[in-house]
């Protein structure tokens, strides 16, 4: 397992829209907003997504185990927030629909 700060990730989809053009990435301009607003740039450098080789999905066993291995950080205060997100579309929550 791989962790990647999600602004660092943020980050690195804009600059690859940038280099591809932006038309090509549905997300861009809401990602762009989120990178260049300093109170969600403060909460997205504290957030970290975890990665199977390059899987950024995975079964949800081992997504359950790795919570399970996480919530002692959570317990001493050492992590704020420690969440599982469901993949699909209709449990997660989605960029606002103007982007």
């Amino acid at each position: 397992m791989t962790s990647v700060c999600t602004y660092d990730a943020f980050c690195g989809y804009c600059q690859e829209a940038e280099a591809n053009g932006v038309e090509k990435y549905s997300l861009y301009e809401w990602t762009k907003a989120t990178i260049d607003n300093p109170e969600k740039k403060d909460k997205h450098v504290k957030s970290f997504a975890f990665y199977k080789g390059s899987d950024q999905v995975y079964d949800k066993s081992l997504a359950e185990l790795l919570h399970q291995d996480l919530t002692p950080l959570q317990n001493n205060g050492i992590i704020e927030e420690l969440r599982l997100i469901d993949s699909n579309p209709e449990n997660n929550p989605q960029p606002p629909k103007k982007y």
